[in-house]
């Protein structure tokens, strides 16, 4: 079975070409990383896959399931999750509420059930809750639970995009330069969640990430790309010692 994979894709916005078939093929339960230096094409790849661009050319593959024009929904529901580059949180809601949000995908309701606040509803809003709380344990983040996102400090804010993507229980989370902007210490921290969302969650990892000692620290595979072409794949060390990609980001 082809877990995932994307194959000879593609993006072009009019006449730039900015990812240039790339290929790339995870296993399950893999933790891959993608790397290149800034405007490689990094993020533009993560937005092909989570379906929020409509790739030019190739195609998707998750679970032999061809996504490649599936909507954004749909590939949450099989089981894809993603954080942003960005924090895209509720900034005046609680750590809870944006947690909660991250449960719309499993949502079955509808107006009118809901409206009722049927048995159904309930036994839904319970399991909901459930998750939620696992969650905010299992990252340690109990004392931040009803606090306004605002009122957060900045690494723990990252940590809750990850939380919320955790909430919809997926088996594939793409992780999009998750230690952007925190200190040596969070980012410690970040490799050890790392290593328990796939260890204890059975959770496939994919990342976007520019900090080499925690790829190092994290990945089976790296990828490296520049300019939305492959420049070499490989164990970390191997990827990492490759004269093209030591040349894309030192220059020659």
């Amino acid at each position: 079975m082809t877990y995932f994979a994307a194959q000879g894709l593609g993006m072009r916005f009019g006449g730039n070409r900015v990812v240039d078939g790339v290929d790339i093929e995870v296993a399950q339960g893999e933790v891959f990383a993608l790397i290149g230096p800034n405007g490689a094409g990094k993020t533009t790849i993560f937005n092909l896959i989570s379906r929020i661009y409509n790739p030019t050319d190739g195609r998707i593959v998750f679970r032999d399931q061809d996504i490649t024009a599936m909507p954004a929904h749909q590939v949450a529901r099989l089981g894809i999750a993603r954080t942003f580059q960005n924090i895209e949180l509720f900034e005046n809601a609680t750590l809870l509420r944006n947690l909660l949000v991250g449960r719309h995908v499993h949502t079955r309701g509808n107006l009118i059930t809901d409206g009722l606040f049927t048995p159904r509803v309930k036994r839904d809003e319970l399991r909901h809750r459930e998750r939620v709380e696992d969650v905010i344990d299992f990252l340690d983040l109990q004392r931040y639970r009803d606090k306004p996102i605002r009122d957060l400090p900045y690494g723990v804010r990252k940590i809750t995009e990850i939380a919320r993507a955790l909430c919809m229980e997926p088996s594939l989370i793409l992780l999009d330069e998750p230690s952007s902007g925190l200190n040596p210490e969070e980012t410690e921290d970040l490799a050890f969640w790392i290593h328990d969302i796939r260890n204890l969650r059975g959770i496939t990892v994919l990342l976007v990430e520019h900090d080499m000692r925690l790829v190092s620290d994290v990945s089976d595979r790296v990828l490296a790309i520049n300019s939305g072409r492959m420049l070499a794949q490989g164990t970390p060390a191997e990827v990492l010692n490759h004269p093209e990609v030591i040349r894309a980001y030192l220059g020659s």
